[in-house]
């Protein structure tokens, strides 16, 4: 075993008699010493996260120090790594200098795309782009943030509403709610495209439900109707919203705007549109709106105001003539006969 393994006396190693290059028991020692470094940082790192997950696991306040801690001991852990490679490997500075440019011109050449994640990593950071646990949209991907890391966010998506069930990707569910799809996206998309947050500073969001009410029907008492319900359900959501609002004066130069619900109307040619607008959750808004529908039907019942619709109704068919080329087999002249006129009556 001795000939197929030594050590010279320059502290070389050789393998079969054959010197191998760059290879030494010193490098070996450091070789070992940086496992040695690897597996107590992995373990220190493990360890801190359990306990942060531990003491801050419950309410949101609790998950975004929660979040904040994870990423400053990934930090802190990555930090530590370079110090400590550093220390074994380079007992010379000049050596040590030399080594970092050559390692920095080569990351910026070879993996663009990768350092210019982990730069918006820290963008994402610094300009509280996002945090875990906000919906956002990011790089047509809509959804909460449930994990962010140096190179990648992500994502679990939710559905769109019909009117936006148009843009990519194709989506089934037809409502701000969960498809059970888990997405991740590079962070470097920040620098090429916006990203739309719902809940960072305003976590709540203005709805509209629109009610096509009939021109016969009784246009005050729909409206009436409709406002209440959506006061009834929306009070304390508009009681919040206004707390968030007072606090994004004092940060932005923003405009007040209205938060309590309001009725719009619009003429169309088959009825008159009511738009209730209102402010609701971020989260919720299915469930809030299904409620909301489940009122105004009932009340409608009660008060004799339907919804209306496109159809039609035939009554009749307009006038059909029909002719016969000849006579017939018996010898008879062509008829003709008239069908009589009908109206078509638009509901």
């Amino acid at each position: 075993m001795s000939q197929l393994f030594q050590i010279a006396s320059d502290g070389t190693v050789q393998l079969f008699g054959v010197k191998l290059l760059g290879v030494s028991a010193n490098n070996g020692h450091k070789l070992v010493i940086s496992l040695c470094f690897l597996a107590v940082i992995f373990i220190l790192s493990r360890l801190l996260k359990l306990l942060s997950s531990f003491f801050f696991k419950y309410g949101s306040n609790n998950q975004r120090i929660d979040f904040w801690l994870r990423q400053a001991i990934s930090l802190a852990m990555a930090v530590l790594i370079v110090v400590g490679f550093a220390s074994i490997w380079f007992d010379n500075p000049q050596r040590l200098g030399t080594a970092f440019g050559f390692v920095t011109a080569g990351l910026a050449f070879a993996l663009q795309k990768v350092v210019t994640a982990i730069a918006a990593y820290f963008v994402i950071l610094r300009g509280k782009t996002f945090n875990v646990g906000d919906r956002i949209r990011m790089a047509s991907v809509r959804g909460d943030v449930i994990a962010l890391g140096f190179i990648q966010t992500t994502i679990m998506e939710m559905g769109e509403p019909p009117s936006e069930q148009g843009d990519p990707p194709a989506m089934w569910v037809r409502s701000r709610q969960y498809t059970g799809r888990i997405v991740t996206i590079t962070n470097d998309k920040i620098f090429d495209e916006p990203v739309y947050n719902y809940s960072r500073e305003f976590p709540f969001i203005w709805e509209e439900m629109n009610v096509p009410i009939s021109f016969k029907d009784d246009r005050a008492r729909a409206e009436q109707i409709i406002l209440d319900v959506a006061e009834r359900h929306t009070v304390k959501q508009t009681e919040m919203g206004e707390e968030m609002l007072r606090e994004m004066e004092k940060r932005y130069f923003m405009k007040r705007t209205e938060i309590k619900p309001r009725v719009f109307w619009r003429i169309t040619d088959n009825w008159i549109e009511m738009s209730v607008r209102f402010v609701s959750k971020t989260h919720g808004v299915r469930e809030l709106k299904d409620a909301m529908s489940r009122d105004i039907l009932k009340s409608f019942d009660e008060a004799g105001i339907g919804i209306a619709s496109g159809t039609y109704e035939v009554v009749g068919f307009p006038p059909v003539k029909v002719e016969w080329a000849g006579p017939d087999g018996n010898g008879n002249s062509p008829q003709r006969r008239d069908a009589p006129d009908a109206v078509g009556k638009r509901q």
